[in-house]
């Protein structure tokens, strides 16, 4: 695969993507309990929030190693 088309995928599935749901079993649970959903969209917001991070932590890893193999393959 060129790199052209492994861009044109990542565009494809990055506006391909669905709404979800961040909460465990408790959070649920309480949340619903209350009559505020505003409270229970703060908290899925939350948690979507701080699940982003690994993501781009090991995304920038990966992109830093495959740089690195680039530059030695090319010398």
């Amino acid at each position: 695969m060129n790199v052209k088309t492994v861009l044109i995928a990542t565009i494809i599935l990055l506006f391909c993507s669905i709404s979800t749901e961040a909460q465990c079993a408790m959070c649920r649970a309480v949340l619903e309990s209350d009559e505020n959903s505003q409270t229970a969209k703060g908290v899925n917001n939350g948690i979507m929030y701080l699940m982003v991070f690994p993501y781009l932590l090991i995304g920038a890893v990966g992109y830093a190693i495959y740089r690195s193999r680039k530059e030695a393959k090319e010398s």
